[in-house]
């Protein structure tokens, strides 16, 4: 019996050894197909490495669609290139379209960029948006130079944020303040007549706006609108014949016909002002201006945020211009006498 006890023991003691043996074999196998934590963070590091260097070689195409060459709008458009490029060197592309004026060419280019499949979208003035909005619901748009969002896109008691694949920047001035600048620089002036094209939204919500703050100054105002570019000139000499000076909105036509406008408006002795710095160059006398290069770099700067991944188009509130400039013209003032003061500045020839 001892000795069977002895083997039984020893048999046993196999056993758990046996047993021992297959739980330190399990142990070791699972430590070793799980990476410890250096290797993880290696495998990491190796694996981000290879995204940023991805990212580095990223090229995009971005399509700009410009309403009408001025020099409001050529600046905005400048200022988002040179972020771009300054950002992204020869990655990126700018595939640039004029429409000359002319929406329904907006709409052919905005669609052909749709069909091309760009990166992004960078829409110059409310017709470029209005038709790239229609062109896609998917490729990221941002507009610039454009007045008011909301008017533009048919959107009721605009939030700030459109919520859509559509952001950008705004070029509104305090339109109070502008109003402000009849009495400031023209105290005798009583009747005075609002000019902009019709077919231009954003100018009709400024000129509504503009009466409104007039009127409640005390002021005679009459609304005088052309269709295009063709009777720009009789609709301000209309204009000039009837009021003792002139208010025109951040309108692209009016930016367009600066000379024809002028041509009329200063042997009339009409003074004029303006919504935007590049209107009063031509025939205005003063204005309370935005930077459209500066609001061109701020869209930029946008759309590197979208293209990097790090902002989403749909939740990017639209950005304004933060310190507007009182300018004045001082070759038309001299010729019409008018005084200015100090804190104005010249906008330079």
């Amino acid at each position: 019996m001892r000795k069977i006890g002895k083997v039984l023991s020893a048999a046993m003691a196999a056993v758990m050894a046996m047993s021992l043996t297959a739980c330190g074999s399990a142990a070791s196998s699972a430590v070793s197909t799980a990476p410890s934590e250096g290797a993880a963070s290696a495998a990491s590091a190796e694996s981000t490495g290879e995204a940023s260097s991805a990212d580095s070689e990223k090229t995009f195409t971005i399509g700009i669609c410009q309403l009408v060459q001025h020099e409001a709008l050529d600046a905005a458009t400048q200022g988002f290139k040179d972020v771009l490029t300054e950002t992204y060197g020869d990655r990126v592309t700018f595939d640039e379209q004029n429409a000359s004026g002319d929406s329904a060419t907006c709409s052919t280019i905005t669609n052909t960029f749709a069909a091309n499949g760009v990166d992004l979208i960078l829409a110059n003035a409310t017709a470029s948006l209005q038709a790239a909005a229609s062109a896609t619901s998917d490729i990221p748009i941002l507009g610039t130079a454009v007045t008011e969002y909301g008017v533009a896109l048919g959107i009721e008691d605009f939030s700030g944020t459109v919520g859509s694949n559509i952001s950008g920047t705004s070029d509104l001035a305090p339109l109070d303040q502008q109003a402000a600048m009849f009495d400031e620089l023209l105290p005798d002036a009583k009747k005075i007549g609002i000019v902009y094209c019709s077919a231009e939204p954003n100018s009709v919500y400024q000129g509504d706006k503009v009466k409104e703050a007039l009127e409640a100054s005390g002021h005679t105002v009459t609304v005088y609108t052309f269709a295009d570019s063709n009777d720009v000139a009789q609709v301000t000499q209309t204009a000039c014949g009837e009021n003792d000076a002139l208010y025109i909105p951040t309108d692209n036509t009016a930016a367009s016909c600066t000379e024809a406008i002028n041509n009329v408006a200063q042997p009339a002795g009409v003074p004029i002002i303006t919504g935007e710095e590049g209107i009063t160059k031509g025939c205005g006398i003063a204005t309370l201006s935005i930077s459209y290069y500066e609001l061109g770099r701020t869209t930029g700067e946008m759309a590197v945020k979208i293209l990097n991944g790090e902002a989403d188009v749909k939740e990017m509130p639209i950005e304004y211009y933060a310190d507007p400039v009182k300018k004045y013209n001082k070759t038309i003032c001299d010729a019409l006498g008018i005084t200015v003061p100090d804190e104005y500045e010249a906008i330079e020839e």
